[in-house]
This record gives structure tokens, C-alpha cells and sequence, in this order.
């Protein structure tokens, strides 16, 4: 049946209708998965209540990656980034991804970040949306952000 309505999209009503093999398929549609993961390019959420962040979400144009701070070039919950936005750099933190996460790690709708300053302090004195509880155990740098947060999944 999915075969028989592709075709009928593809070459329209007037057509004659016939099943589809799978090849004829693919080669009309993409198969790959969506892309979730972050890396350069990738469009940002910023989720604390900071000034630069707010007036981004308005004008229209999300904050991007520009560069991933971990050997692989790939971020992931936890990771330090680079972040484009309104035409300054920023550094951020990875508070919620698109991604297939570790077991009974949340996956979120959009790509989550939190600003910080260049010494590590948050830009914003809130976040606004829930932070993964599995956050807590990473220290360093990250624990002046879990204490700025007021929700945890």
C-alpha cells in the first residue's frame, strides 16, 4: 500500500499504477535517519534567562556551533562548545540534546545550551527548562551551572 501511494505522488493521478520494488524506492527517497547529534553548524536552544540569549530567540537567527571541545568534534550531554551568536563567541555547555541518549538519560526536543563566560561563570541567573540529574555527577566547571538550575529530570 506504501508502495502504491509514493507512486501515486511521485508521477501523479494520470499515471498507471503498478507496485514499486524496493530499489525504485530508495533511489526516490531519502532513507538516512535525522541528524541529532551537535556539531559545527548545528542550530542551538539557549534555555537560561541571559540577555544575549533572549534577544537571539527574537530576532530569528539561533546561536550555532563553532567548534566542539572534545577530541571527536562531536558534543554530546556535558560538553563544552563554541557557540556563534549575534555576531560574538560564546562558550556554552550541552544541557540537552536531539540524540539517542545513555539509558534513562532524557532526549530532548531541540538542542539545549546554557551560556557561560570566558571564566567559567554563567551568563544568566536561571535556566528555564529541566537539567538531566545525570549532570550531577560530572564536577569541575559544571557545578556552578547545576546550582543556577531548579529542575532536574
Amino acid at each position: 500500500m506504501a508502495a502504491y501511494l509514493m507512486r501515486r505522488s511521485i508521477l501523479g493521478s494520470h499515471q498507471c499504477l503498478r507496485t514499486l520494488s524496493h530499489q525504485e524506492i530508495v533511489s526516490k527517497f531519502s532513507t538516512t535517519k535525522c541528524l541529532g547529534e551537535i556539531q559545527k553548524m548545528t542550530r542551538l536552544h539557549v534555555v537560561d534567562n541571559s540577555g544575549t540569549g533572549r534577544i537571539a530567540e527574537f530576532t530569528g537567527r539561533p546561536p550555532r556551533c563553532i567548534h566542539v571541545y572534545n577530541k571527536t568534534g562531536v558534543g554530546r550531554l556535558g560538553d563544552k562548545i563554541l557557540v556563534a551568536i549575534r555576531g560574538k563567541k560564546k562558550k556554552a555547555f550541552i544541557v540537552g540534546c536531539k540524540q539517542k541518549q545513555n539509558f534513562m538519560v532524557p532526549r530532548f526536543d531541540s538542542n539545549n545550551i546554557v551560556l557561560i563566560e570566558d571564566t567559567g561563570m554563567p551568563t544568566g541567573t536561571r535556566i528555564k527548562v529541566p537539567i538531566p540529574s545525570s549532570l550531577r555527577g560530572n564536577s569541575g566547571e559544571f557545578t556552578k551551572i547545576l546550582s543556577i538550575a531548579t529542575k532536574f529530570l
